[in-house]
């Protein structure tokens, strides 16, 4: 490790110990769980102090728990042992295997980058510094090339390195947003490279409004996640109606999705619809109010730009009325008929509505909220004059993979 990377493990670890020490004296005991029950006390003994709405206020700004200040601060800390970990382990790992033939073999992918051993590997240290269109371009190189599965430890240090090159003038560069757009737009890995953009910070440190939401814990009844892993396990969900693989896990969704010409939209909106949780406020008007601004920053149609608003502000609409709503109320469906709009408008929240329902946690969806939802979509469909796609195709597509199988 270099001796900034020894200082920055250093002050996480200091942070980390203190935590465990404050959890146990309040727990009066050994106790290395920093269970929901006892955050709020570890975070009073530390100063926090919750932001609680006025009497009377109906639209409260910036509230919050003590407990969830402590605990992003926690997943800071925890973040940043893990970035300089992984940094330290790849570089031990690299030096074991040193002697190995063939490891040490650099293949050229273009003059900025090498694949080395099945990670990207920068062509020198002080790459992203010197070219910062150069981090993006990283991802999407990442997310591109058969073969690359990781960044390297040099690549990753770099990255660290580079942190403060990611300010307000990166993020308006015409060249990035250009760069992020075709990351989003890309038919495959978007999972995989927004899930490495969290993991190094990038995508924080591009996307400012994201930056609020890492680490930001949801006191709920439902999520388990935190804010950022919550979007990214929704984005996840989203992207495996569209492979042929899972079809079978949520068979309706991925019949509509085999229909759906624009996957990006779903992803843009799954990435943006709880970004405002935690600012108070209606977290789905601030977000749609964040997506307007994304899509003109980054050249989004406005037909385009337009649903991906639509979806984020609506996100909740659909759960809320089949679960607490009389769906055999002709009133009922019309109304949400005239909400939506359009078939496109039905399918592509439906879509959105399963895989958030999916991404809150592993207990929460079962089969008679994915009926619930069914039915509001059937029925919803018919008021607007459309046609749902025909169940038995779902049987003749398992028939034929099962033949494929046994051949």
């Amino acid at each position: 490790a270099t001796p900034l990377e020894a200082r920055q493990i250093k002050a996480n670890e200091a942070l980390l110990s203190l935590i465990r020490a404050r959890l146990h004296l309040i727990a009066k005991r050994r106790e290395d769980r920093l269970v929901f029950d006892l955050q709020t006390a570890v975070a009073e003994s530390f100063g926090f102090k919750a932001q609680l709405p006025a009497p009377g206020e109906t639209n409260p700004r910036g509230t919050r728990r003590a407990s969830e200040a402590l605990m992003k601060r926690y997943y800071w800390a925890a973040k940043a042992v893990t970035q300089l970990n992984q940094i330290l382990l790849l570089n031990i790992e690299e030096r074991l295997a040193s002697g190995e033939p063939g490891v040490q073999r650099l293949r050229p992918i273009n003059e900025r980058f090498f694949e080395k051993g099945g990670m990207l590997e920068v062509a020198h240290d002080n790459l992203y510094i010197q070219q910062p269109h150069a981090i993006l371009e990283t991802f999407h190189i990442y997310q591109t090339t058969v073969g690359v599965k990781g960044l390297s430890a040099r690549t990753l240090r770099a990255l660290y390195n580079a942190r403060h090159v990611m300010n307000g003038r990166f993020r308006s560069d015409p060249v990035n947003r250009e760069t992020f757009r075709r990351i989003i737009m890309e038919p495959q890995g978007i999972t995989h490279a927004m899930r490495l953009m969290n993991q190094t910070s990038v995508l924080g440190r591009y996307l400012w409004v994201f930056r609020n939401i890492v680490g930001q814990m949801q006191h709920d009844l439902f999520h388990v996640y935190t804010v950022d892993q919550h979007i990214l396990m929704v984005l996840r969900n989203v992207r495996r109606f569209f492979i042929a693989e899972h079809s079978h896990e949520y068979p309706f969704c991925s019949q509509l999705a085999a229909g759906w010409d624009k996957p990006w939209i779903l992803y843009v909106a799954a990435l943006f619809h709880d970004i405002a949780k935690g600012r108070g406020g209606d977290h789905s008007e601030l977000g749609a109010h964040d997506v307007r601004s994304f899509c003109r920053q980054h050249g989004i149609a406005r037909e385009d730009a337009k649903l991906i608003a639509f979806l984020v502000a609506e996100h909740l609409t659909m759960s809320r009325l089949a679960q607490k709503a009389d769906l055999s109320d002709p009133d009922v469906i019309a109304d949400f008929a005239r909400r939506v709009g359009n078939e496109r408008h039905l399918t592509a929240l439906y879509l959105l509505t399963v895989a958030d329902i999916r991404g809150t946690s592993p207990k929460v969806w079962n089969a008679w909220k994915g009926k619930l939802l069914e039915d509001l979509y059937r029925y919803t469909l018919r008021v607007l004059g459309g046609r749902a796609p025909d169940p038995g195709a779902v049987i003749e597509g398992r028939k034929r993979e099962a033949l494929q199988m046994l051949a």
